[in-house]
Parts: structure tokens; C-alpha cells; sequence
């Protein structure tokens, strides 16, 4: 019991704990920052849409493996179902 109240003591806290993290890599920011305020967003629609495409794909693989998997289940309990009626 001891050791249960220690582990979630440490895990509320590594919860609370806020770290600030910046979302691109400074090259990538300073870059982005300097197109756009030269009035050129090219480079920043650029970088948007590979993070919405990173932000995507794994979700999109989930739902696909997902889909699979469902009619792989539908198909095995039809069968299953026509091995009982005989």
C-alpha cells in the first residue's frame, strides 16, 4: 500500500509539473518568422501542413487497421454463425 501511495504521489506530481516546450525547432521559427514578416507566408503554410500531415497519419493508419479488423470480425462471426445453424 505503502508503495502505491508513493508511485501516485509521483505521478500527480510529474502531472502538475508544466515544462514549456516551443512547437518547431528555432531555425524553423526564425525562418518562418522572418518570411512572414517579409509578407511571404508560402513557407509557413508549408509548415503548417506538414504538421497537420504528421498529425494525421497516425490516426488515419488507426482507422484503417481498425476498419480491417471489423469486417475480419464480421466475416468470422457470419461463418460462425452458418457452422451453428447446420
Amino acid at each position: 500500500m505503502r508503495k502505491f501511495l508513493k508511485s501516485l504521489v509521483i505521478a500527480c506530481s510529474l502531472l502538475l509539473v508544466q515544462i514549456s516546450a516551443s512547437a518547431q525547432c528555432a531555425m524553423c521559427r526564425v525562418s518562418v518568422e522572418n518570411n512572414v514578416s517579409a509578407g511571404d507566408t508560402s513557407v509557413a503554410s508549408g509548415l503548417n501542413f506538414g504538421i497537420l500531415y504528421l498529425f494525421v497519419m497516425p490516426y488515419l493508419m488507426a482507422m484503417v487497421i481498425g476498419f480491417f479488423w471489423y469486417r475480419s470480425s464480421k466475416k468470422n462471426k457470419l461463418k460462425a454463425m452458418r457452422f451453428i445453424k447446420r
